[in-house]
């Protein structure tokens, strides 16, 4: 992240004229909103203050020594960086938010740390740089593709069309046959004219043969002859275009299969928080629709392009030998159809860029709100659902009616102006005509050529629309293709057998990495030991669980298991021995059998029944109408929450996983089910290192050690009973839950004795 910018030489003279002798500089950074009016400003900071500057003024100046908790809020349609300046809140500067914001919200730490020293004196270091990439494209601003260092809009056609070929690889002479069977159907297009001008210079139009009707006459054989060599070639013509399109339905049907295997492979191998930025329709619609708008160019547009350039090329050649001046009338319309494309290239791409953007909207609205219908039934939100729908399907219908109403009304109008010189070729060849320059034959044969050349021409002008479909299609899938992925194996991975120990070690992690999560993490943990992670909403209990799977790579610190640093082991061999048991339980579509198999495959009958027994989940799994063979609705919602957490729980049994992660496996279910599942767990739990994530404190009771965090830091770490005799953060968890325990106790007695004193009074 660039977090030293140069100052134009009217703000440098500002400054040089302001800093003392020995000041040092440390950042520059631009802001660009200042009293509501856009603005070039920079924020410079020293190793003694800071400076805001614009257009050659200085702004602000604010001494490091008397700032102290600098923070970026975001306000409506900008963020301000502000700070306590002497004991009350100080705006420094205003800037759009999506293009700065990373940049301030690291400097805002920086800063923090470099106030504090400047306070006590202490030496301030050097400059603390940031490796992380610029989300801007300095060329025109706009925001790269999602995790991707390229810009969409300045990339290099060359660049996208030479790495669209590298993905042909091994399927390039498949779709070379159609190619090649195209260029000997254009072949033969060229030998038609030819033919029918010698049928109509010799036998058509020439008085001085007469057929007497006989095939003993040579005249009648030639002339059955040309009429045979007519349909057969039309015949060989058709012949060739269905090989050619029986040869590209296979090699199209190949490059899809390939296409979204390799996306599907890329997308299984990005980081959690990679897929979680994009919706699931988005992902879905990346593989299957915008792959097949790259297929329907590679494979049908390509070929198009190239045998109807080679037709241009060998029309023109034609034309040329025929009658050189007449051929000129060809491209009379040409520099005026060029100058138009050229002029609404650009607009064309926004529409399509707009209509694309407005039609993925309401594919995500629509797959958000059927994810979610069971709430929209609960909460009897369908007409709101339908309203907003409507509106979302009346927003991308428009764009695209705007967009193909552009489209059918441009390019049917330049259509007409490209053909305008076959008026002129009429025109001019019939006068030839009368005045015995051409015969009727040669007339013929040029008017076939021009046809053949403007067939070409013609296709130009739909070819803006059929690239700017396919650049949006292809921009989407490279983005993904292109995405490094945030967690990935070293080059050589090892693969250990865990025992259990784990050493966390000064972690700090931010899913921002300048907005840390959780901060300077240390804790040792033994093989066989329970431990309860316990603190309030948004204190990292999951993102600590999710870094101990692997989910995340740490920012700073380590992460050590049985004495391997998390990072050096393959993510197959950690994901393989750990158990995952949440409270959100996720079961595939497919059998009871095939959702307790899922994290060992090839378990067989008998250990997917013991997991079973062990989850306490057999015996109402027998009852069910096939048993394990049972087919389960999508996400298992056809049975009850405490039966999807103990499938869940022989699922997370199966595999024997040395490392046990409970993420509020009972929160949300009632009393007796709560008790069958935690009987469960406890049969799960022994001998392997667990993980537990509970609100209700009494369930971590009988934890080994308990992890207690509160804003992402540790503030305690020890067992419950030592946790309570200090009376501090884990005490004061303990004893709100108790008293809110006490008064939903004492709330429910008085509902009880308010139920009784009525039926009393009823009988009475």
């Amino acid at each position: 992240m660039k977090l030293m910018y140069d100052l134009p030489t009217i703000d440098q003279q500002v400054y040089d004229s302001n800093i003392d002798a020995g000041e040092k500089l440390m950042y520059i950074a631009p802001f660009n909103v200042l009293e509501d009016n856009f603005v070039d400003g920079w924020t410079v900071i020293t190793d003694r203050r800071i400076y805001t500057i614009n257009n050659g003024q200085l702004i602000n100046k604010y001494e490091l020594g008397r700032c102290s908790d600098f923070k970026v809020e975001v306000l409506y349609g900008s963020h301000v960086l502000h700070v306590n300046y002497d004991d009350s809140t100080t705006f420094i500067c205003r800037f759009i938010g999506g293009r700065h914001h990373p940049r301030y919200s690291f400097l805002v730490n920086v800063l923090n740390e470099l106030a504090e020293k400047v306070r006590h004196h202490e030496n301030v270091g050097d400059p603390v740089t940031n490796d992380d990439i610029d989300l801007i494209c300095p060329k025109c601003g706009s925001h790269y593709a999602s995790g991707t260092a390229t810009c969409q809009f300045c990339r290099s056609k060359k660049e996208v069309y030479t790495k669209l070929w590298g993905l042909t690889k091994g399927l390039r002479w498949m779709m070379f046959f159609p190619l090649l069977v195209a260029c000997i159907s254009l072949a033969i297009q060229f030998i038609l004219p030819a033919i029918q001008r010698v049928a109509v210079n010799d036998y058509l139009t020439n008085e001085s043969i007469r057929p007497v009707g006989s095939l003993a006459d040579p005249n009648v054989r030639a002339f059955l002859l040309i009429f045979l060599a007519i349909v057969a070639i039309d015949l060989v013509q058709r012949i060739l275009g269905v090989i050619q399109s029986r040869l590209s339905a296979v090699s199209g049907s190949k490059f899809t299969l390939m296409m979204r295997s390799i996306l599907y492979e890329k997308v299984s191998t990005l980081s959690l928080a990679a897929i979680q930025k994009r919706s699931v329709g988005d992902i879905m619609g990346r593989i299957t629709s915008d792959v097949n708008v790259v297929q329907d160019f590679v494979t049908n547009q390509l070929p198009s392009i190239f045998t109807q350039a080679v037709s241009f090329v060998f029309a023109l050649i034609f034309l040329l030998i025929l009658n050189p001046v007449m051929s000129m009338f060809v491209f009379i319309p040409i520099p005026l159809v060029v100058f138009i494309i050229t002029k609404i290239w650009a607009s064309l791409n926004r529409m399509q860029q707009k209509a694309s953007t407005a039609c993925r909207k309401h594919a995500f609205f629509l797959q958000d709100s059927l994810t979610g219908i069971r709430i929209v039934k609960a909460l009897g939100t369908e007409d709101r659902e339908v309203k907003t729908f409507n509106k979302n399907i009346d927003v991308a219908c428009v764009e695209c009616t705007n967009n193909n109403v552009w489209f059918d009304t441009i390019f049917p109008l330049i259509g007409f102006l490209v053909r305008i010189g076959s008026y002129f070729i009429l025109f001019y060849g019939n006068y030839l005509l009368f005045k015995g320059a051409m015969d009727f034959g040669e007339l013929h044969q040029f008017s076939s050529y021009s046809n053949i050349i403007y067939a070409p021409l013609v296709y130009i002008t739909s070819l803006p629309r059929t690239i700017t479909n396919f650049l949006v299609s292809l921009d989407k899938v490279f983005e993904v293709l292109e995405e490094d992925p945030d967690v990935a194996d070293i080059d050589l991975p090892i693969d250990i057998k865990i025992e259990g120990d784990i050493d966390i070690k000064n972690l700090t992690f931010g899913y921002d990495a300048y907005n840390p999560v959780l901060k300077d993490i240390s804790v040792s943990i033994k093989q066989g030991e329970m431990i309860g992670i316990v603190g309030h909403s948004g204190s990292g209990k999951s993102t600590l669980i999710n870094l101990i799977m692997r989910l995340y790579d740490v920012n700073q610190g380590s992460i050590v298991i049985d004495g391997v640093n998390i990072n050096e082991i393959s993510q197959s061999a950690l994901r393989s021995q750990i158990g995952v048991v949440l409270q959100e339980t996720h079961l595939f579509s497919g059998t009871v059998m095939d959702n307790i198999r899922y994290a060992k495959p090839s378990a067989t009958q008998e250990e997917v029944i013991n997991a079973a027994k062990l989850a306490n989940a057999h015996e109402f799994i027998l009852n069910l109408e096939y048993g394990y063979d049972t087919k389960l609705g999508e996400g298992g919602h056809t049975l009850s929450g405490g039966e999807r957490q103990r499938i869940a729980i022989a699922r997370a049994l199966i595999h024997d996983p040395r490392i046990l992660i409970l993420d509020e496996a009972t929160a949300a279910l009632d009393t007796e089910t709560e008790k069958l599942v935690q009987d469960a767990l406890n049969k799960l739990t022994v001998n392997r290192t667990t993980f537990a994530i509970a609100h209700r404190l009494s369930t971590l009771r009988n934890a080994d050690k308990l992890i207690v965090l509160d804003k992402g830091k540790l503030v305690e770490f020890g067992t419950h009973q030592e946790l309570l005799e200090l009376k501090g953060y884990y005490w004061k968890l303990v004893m709100a839950q108790r008293q809110g325990a006490g008064m939903l106790k004492k709330a429910n007695k008085l509902l009880a004795a308010k139920k009784e004193a009525e039926k009393a009074a009823k009988n009475a």
